[in-house]
């Protein structure tokens, strides 16, 4: 299997070797273990001693839930020498009965065993975890391709930031159609077969619920968490309405608040907060829902993926490449009483905001809702991204551009 660099590995490589647990967490499929196989590949070249414990098996998670020394004694069966300095790379950690503790004993009384693990489900190494990691652990989220990484595994020699003549830019506009259709989990990029893509992801969709939902979360009404699914897919990139939401799933307020906070906690949906500093003008109570994968968002909605560009599963794309290069917490979106609306405001650590409108024709942007909020918060910069038309001279640019 060939490896595939992803850009967050020059985000963990600074810590490798630390005296800290790394932890990668996102949803299923998408990459965690590619990942690690590259760590253990990098740290190998270097002649470093690496181990690797993939706990889906099940005989290996029940020799680790017997405790440390077990695990010790492990490594001391493949080779490791107390003392020496040695890597674990332990894959889906949050199976363990108490990774916690485990996790704990190993930063604290085994310096020179340098953990790497990862975990699909944040809400359940969270729940684990508590406060006892505190200072011992340092976490990467995990997302699904961004474009320049869709197209290194399709190995399609463009560097989207050198391309300018009208060939190339043609060119990237229907890699890109096809990057919004398919989504970004490994797996169905690399797969050429699009019937095989789609059994991916509804085989994906299925282990997530058989595994995360029923077994970890302990949902028991499986057909109305389905049902749910689907409905939030055809809202993306809208308001949430719990309301409405709980009337067409005949589910409960509190059951759906449990379900939503299950969805975001394992990576598959976000609610996006307005970006409001006039409460009595803005609308600043009602997030917005997203998905982080417009591919997934297709198959829930349609069971298929779409010829055709849809504007909500473009923008749902758009939102997916917003939060792998300026993380989650730092989009929002901006709504007036009066309906004006930004699709997307960016907020760096600095206090800095960008306005972003998403129309896949650059001609059906309207400039009045920018100017109003330019004019408010005296925001001299902003964005609008699209895929066809004319490309605006100023502050258009196409997705790879942002």
């Amino acid at each position: 299997m060939k490896l595939y660099k992803r850009k967050v590995f020059d985000q963990i490589q600074p810590y490798v070797g630390d005296n800290t647990v790394i932890v990668l967490h996102g949803a299923r499929q998408v990459g965690k273990t590619h990942i690690l196989f590259y760590i253990r590949n990098f740290l190998t070249n270097l002649g470093k001693k690496v181990f690797y414990y993939d706990l889906e098996y099940p005989d290996l998670l029940s020799d680790l839930n017997k405790g440390i020394e077990v695990f010790i004694s492990d490594l001391a069966g493949k080779g490791y020498v107390e003392g020496e300095t040695a890597y674990a790379l332990i894959d889906e950690i949050h199976y363990l009965d108490n990774p916690s503790s485990f996790l704990k004993i190993i930063a604290d009384h085994y310096k020179n065993i340098h953990l790497i693990v990862s975990g699909s489900s944040t809400f359940n190494i969270k729940s684990k975890f508590k406060d006892s990691l505190a200072g011992r652990t340092t976490s990467f989220e995990i997302f699904p391709l961004s474009f320049e990484e869709y197209l290194e595994f399709k190995e399609i020699q463009y560097i989207p930031s050198k391309v300018h003549a009208p060939s190339g830019i043609s060119r990237l506009i229907q890699l890109y159609r096809e990057f919004v259709m398919y989504g970004g989990y490994p797996k169905v990029v690399l797969e050429p077969v699009e019937e095989k893509r789609k059994q991916y992801l509804l085989q994906m969709i299925d282990a997530y619920i058989r595994k995360d939902i029923r077994d970890l979360a302990k949902v028991t009404d499986i057909k109305k968490f389905n049902n749910m699914l689907k409905v939030l897919a055809s809202q993306s990139g809208q308001l949430l309405d719990l309301a409405s939401l709980s009337r067409e799933t005949t589910i409960s307020f509190p059951t759906l608040q449990k379900y939503l906070n299950i969805l975001e906690e394992t990576f598959v949906i976000k609610r996006v907060s307005p970006y409001s500093k006039s409460p009595s003008v803005e609308i600043s109570k009602n997030p917005k829902i997203f998905f982080f994968d417009s591919g997934l968002q297709s198959i829930l909605w349609f069971s298929s993926f779409q010829g055709t560009l849809l504007g909500s599963i473009f923008e749902t794309n758009i939102f997916g490449e917003l939060v792998k290069k300026f993380g989650r917490s730092a989009i929002h979106f901006w709504r007036t009483k009066t309906r004006q609306e930004i699709d997307f405001i960016v907020e760096d650590s600095n206090g800095s905001i960008l306005p972003i409108e998403v129309k896949i024709n650059f001609q059906r942007f309207n400039q009045k809702a920018i100017e109003t909020f330019s004019r408010k918060y005296t925001v001299h910069n902003w964005k609008v991204i699209g895929l066809e038309g004319n490309k605006l001279p100023r502050n258009g640019c196409f997705p790879w551009e942002t």
